[in-house]
């Protein structure tokens, strides 16, 4: 008896399929914590290898090197980095988390196996060797690896495959900040582009348990130790909104610079393996000058948020740290742009706040405080994720009494950096091989699909004098919610939906007095065939329709045919296999 009702338990938890997803989401919540450990250790120990020694404090070992010691390791590292990701994983070339978008907006989620190794070995040796990029994107793209993998084993669908790589993103950002929260969130803002329960559950369980291994092996400490800082006053609101604009601005520039010292070196003709060593020469020289640039750069972010910087060489890092961060990812290092995002956010907010501070003392807080929240702007401003910004440097810090004026920089700078360029540095570079996700989507696709495609021809259609009982009894019997009118010479009168006459089909003595044409919206909303279905799709939003009717390009008056949103999502969904299949991975 007992034996029966364990097999009926254990069956019955192979059918549930949210109790699977939950199961799954906290073994990647396991391996992604350990994943996020060792990258860690492995950082260090190619820093150990590189600079000749380990030191708690990376920067102060840095400071009491000979200049060649600083010079020599970046161009060994992108000899090295540079060959390995060109032969066997070029995918790990860069930041890492574009290619994850990419993954779960065109291929299903799946991302090759032997991504794990090798983004651990580039982006551990890129960064140990003083590369000027973060370990975030690298441990992310390694926990959505993970995910994927243990997906494409058990041979689960797209959508859960999906989730399995957003588990993995939230898994590895939650065990490198210690960050739970704005892990799950920026698996769900930035990676999947999707808050439904489906996919958030497994998320959080993902991030909660990631957090739990790291916390076991790194302790129970926020990322940066700061003092406690807070609002001094009101009139600190206007100085931050100003702030917030100004970050929004300087965000942008991070991105385009990035990006333009990426096509410096692609129009270098040598091969691309090469470029990286290149890349670690020019870094070298400038970590002779400011050793700060060097690796994920925590140690300086520390000393900016206690205010133990000087504010000229706070301005001046803010732009070197740019430089050095593009010279490392455009010729071909491998490594993260969330650390520099930081790194610059908070050398930004420093100099602002000492320049604020010593004009107006008595209603300003100090520099620290400044340095705090331009973590956050850059961070929105770069990656267009306010909220994922918000909750991970308060989760990153420990410091609620901040919150306020961090979020009011982070929304204003993620405002001001869409309104400046359109796409984040995520998305853009997506871009740039012709990808255009929006929320999770290749918008691109649904723009190379035109509406003859995918509208339907069989039209069913009403006389535009049909009266209101008629019409009734009509639509009762069809399968379709609207219809378009027609006159007496067949030509488009108007268009009727259950929405239009629900009010008035219960009104007695009105079944002969009206007919289909005075209900029908003075405007009718039309197509044509040659239009492409995110033309269509925005149409059909406009007033949230189920159906467009597609007319000819010459007479708009004449109907040839239908288009439904479920025909819009049916030619979506084909040309989304077909793509993917043109992409598969081998």
């Amino acid at each position: 008896m007992a034996n029966n009702a364990k097999k009926s338990l254990i069956y019955r938890f192979r059918t549930n399929e949210h109790a699977m997803m939950l199961f799954l989401a906290c073994i990647i919540g396991i391996l992604g914590g350990y994943g996020a450990v060792g990258f860690r250790w492995l950082i260090v120990f190619f820093q150990g290898i590189f600079f000749a020694g380990n030191n708690d404090n990376f920067l102060d070992l840095l400071m009491h090197l000979p200049w060649y010691m600083k010079l020599v390791p970046p161009i060994i590292g992108g000899a090295i980095v540079g060959p390995l990701v060109y032969f066997f994983a070029r995918e790990a070339k860069g930041h890492g988390v574009p290619e994850v978008m990419e993954a779960v907006a065109l291929k299903g989620g799946v991302i090759r196996k032997r991504v794990v190794v090798i983004k651990s070995l580039a982006s551990a040796i890129s960064i140990g060797s003083g590369g000027s990029v973060g370990r975030e994107g690298p441990i992310v793209q390694i926990g959505s690896a993970i995910g994927s993998t243990l997906g494409q084993i058990l041979n689960v669908s797209a959508d859960r495959m999906r989730t399995l790589v957003g588990c993995g993103a939230a898994a590895g950002i939650a065990a490198t900040f210690n960050a739970p929260i704005a892990g799950a969130m920026f698996a769900l803002e930035i990676i999947l582009g999707d808050f439904g329960i489906a996919a958030f559950t497994p998320i959080v369980v993902s991030s909660v348990t990631a957090t739990v291994i790291s916390r076991t092996y790194l302790g129970v400490f926020p990322a940066f130790i700061t003092p406690q800082y807070t609002m001094v006053s009101i009139w600190e609101i206007p100085i931050y909104i100003i702030f917030g604009l100004f970050a929004g601005v300087v965000g942008v520039l991070f991105t385009t610079v990035l990006y333009k010292t990426e096509d410096v070196f692609g129009a270098i003709k040598i091969p691309d393996y090469v470029k990286a060593a290149i890349g670690g020469g020019l870094l070298g020289i400038i970590g002779i000058f400011f050793p700060h640039v060097f690796g994920v750069g925590y140690d300086s972010i520390g000393l900016a948020l206690l205010g133990k910087m000087s504010w000229y060489l706070l301005l001046c890092l803010v732009f070197i740290k740019i430089i050095s961060t593009s010279i490392t990812i455009g010729s071909g290092g491998s490594g993260g742009i969330f650390a520099p995002s930081l790194f610059i956010g908070s050398m930004l907010g420093g100099v602002f706040g000492y320049v604020i501070h010593n004009a107006f003392p008595g209603v300003t807080a100090t520099s620290g405080a400044y340095s705090i929240v331009g973590m956050g702007a850059i961070v929105s401003a770069t990656t267009h994720g306010p909220l994922t910004a918000i909750l991970m440097l308060f989760e990153m810090t420990g410091d609620y009494k901040i919150i306020l004026p961090l979020m009011l920089s982070c929304i204003l700078s993620t405002v001001i950096a869409s309104q400046i360029k359109r796409d984040s540095i995520y998305t853009l570079k997506l871009l740039r091989r012709g990808i255009n996700i929006r929320a999770g989507k290749d918008i691109n696709i649904m723009k190379s699909l035109l509406v003859k495609d995918a509208m339907t021809t069989d039209v069913v259609t009403i006389p535009a004098g049909m009266p209101l009982k008629n019409l009734i009894k009509f639509t009762l019997a069809s399968k379709h919610s609207s219809f378009p009118l027609v006159d007496g010479e067949g030509m488009l009168a108007g268009i009727v939906t259950f929405q239009d006459f629900k009010e008035v089909v219960f009104e007695e003595g009105l079944g002969d007095l009206i007919v289909a044409k005075d209900i029908s919206p003075a405007e009718v909303i039309t197509i044509t065939k040659n239009e492409n279905l995110d033309t269509a799709l925005q149409k059909i939003g406009l007033k949230n329709i189920e159906q467009i009717p597609v007319v000819d390009g010459k007479n708009p008056k004449k109907i040839v045919g239908i288009l439904s949103r479920r025909d819009v999502f049916a030619a979506y969904n084909k040309a989304l296999i077909d793509k993917s299949l043109e992409r598969k991975i081998v």
